[in-house]
């Protein structure tokens, strides 16, 4: 996981105890909602550092369960750095983020540092999966110490954590790395951060991926991870060509880096992937066969990436007959600012409608659809001090849609 560019640092942990425990015994305190009237957004802070008991708190997730349980994910950091002592939390809420259970931990290990949350729910059994990387503390994503292969403490790995009851307890982490991390050349490996998704349609109908970036720092490729069997084993495709650019020297500069995904109409999948170098806006690469091999990076005009993790997603049909509707959250901006979200009609070709949910501070975000069909985006507010829940519906986001030309 990756952060502005001259202060990025990621670090990765290892496994956790099989039950999540509470951080402290207090009553949950729900921040009270934005007073919200007709489609107005409604905004609730999820996470607060100091509340919470960390020093920061940062890279968010969400999902919605099979029971209409809202789950909260992030990192939360001994120190505001990206390889900080890093555990990984949770909160739940059981009434579309309107309150918020208090903050409880799912992975840990004093020794490791864990990053890139990226959660999925398989749809069939309601099992939440989430992977998580880990490092040895003192071993950051830019430490010239990092190995490559699976064996020995200098290793990045991959983990896998699963709740079967709706996210209240938590499984012991296993360890997946062997099946999802190349055993040369690859030193990083960083899954999202944000979500996995799980295919509707076509011959891999059933199959969940997950997004993954590999290093080493600064000469990134993406590639997909995923399971045919629901979670129990995991496969890896291959790298998107063209994510590399020469950066003089007989060097190369990565273009892409922190990645999410999104199935469209006919069964493909799409990347929507944050911008490293080149022109500054989000990169794309499709695969007609379930995430095992990629169309050439390319760049998506339309949506400006100032390098940040931005969120993609695939609405529920409005209506039967409704076009599919993806939408799409990030900052609009030089900075981390004016987080604005937009909707396309074409599987993300073009994306015409789009709405400025917060005008001030927005970093790393991460969308979900709530069971009424309402819309919640979790996401990094006040210069990352806080994680905000901003619940919409789809009418506010097309009261700004375009007019047709009359005829």
């Amino acid at each position: 996981m990756i952060r502005p560019f001259a202060t990025l640092a990621l670090m990765l942990m290892g496994s956790a105890g099989a039950l999540a425990q509470p951080m402290s015994n207090a009553v949950a305190t729900p921040t009270a909602p934005t007073p919200t009237s007709g489609t107005t957004p409604q905004l609730v802070t999820v996470f607060e550092p100091k509340t919470d008991g960390f020093r920061s708190i940062r890279i968010p997730a969400v999902v919605v369960s099979k029971q209409g349980t809202v789950l909260a994910f992030a990192e939360g950091r001994a120190a505001d750095a990206d390889q900080a002592k890093n555990k990984i939390i949770l909160k739940r809420s059981t009434n579309s983020g309107q309150s918020w259970e208090p903050v409880k931990i799912i992975a840990e290990r004093e020794d490791l540092a864990l990053n890139n949350p990226c959660a999925v729910v398989e749809q069939q059994s309601g099992r939440i999966l989430l992977m998580v990387q880990s490092y040895k503390i003192g071993i950051s994503e830019r430490s010239n110490t990092i190995r490559t292969g699976y064996d020995g403490d200098a290793v990045v790995r991959n983990w896998l954590i699963t709740s079967d009851d709706d996210g209240k307890t938590w499984s012991a982490m296993r360890d997946v790395t062997r099946s999802t991390k190349r055993p040369t050349k690859v030193t990083t490996i960083a899954s999202g951060p944000g979500i996995g998704i799980q295919l509707t349609r076509g011959k891999h109908a059933g199959r969940i991926l997950m997004p993954f970036n590999e290093g080493p720092f600064g000469i990134w490729n993406i590639y997909a991870v995923f399971s045919d069997d629901r979670g129990d084993t995991w496969k890896m495709g291959e790298i998107a060509p063209n994510g590399l650019i020469p950066a003089g020297n007989q060097r190369l500069s990565s273009l892409v880096n922190e990645a999410q995904l999104v199935e469209l109409s006919d069964g493909s999948v799409r990347f929507n992937v944050r911008r490293w170098a080149g022109k500054a806006v989000r990169k794309t690469a499709i695969s007609r066969d379930g995430g095992e091999t990629w169309s050439n990076v390319a760049d998506v005009p339309e949506l400006i990436d100032p390098s940040c993790m931005a969120s993609i997603l695939r609405l529920a049909p409005a209506t039967p007959n409704a076009l599919p509707e993806l939408i799409y959250s990030g900052p609009q901006s030089t900075k981390r600012e004016r987080g604005t979200v937009f909707l396309s009609r074409d599987d993300g070709q073009t994306w015409p409608i789009r709405r400025v949910l917060v005008p001030g501070a927005f970093a790393y975000s991460c969308l979900t659809q709530l069971p009424d069909g309402q819309i919640g985006c979790l996401y990094e507010a006040d210069g990352t001090q806080r994680v905000m829940w901003a619940r919409f519906s789809r009418e506010w986001l097309l009261a700004n849609e375009p007019t047709p030309p009359s005829r």
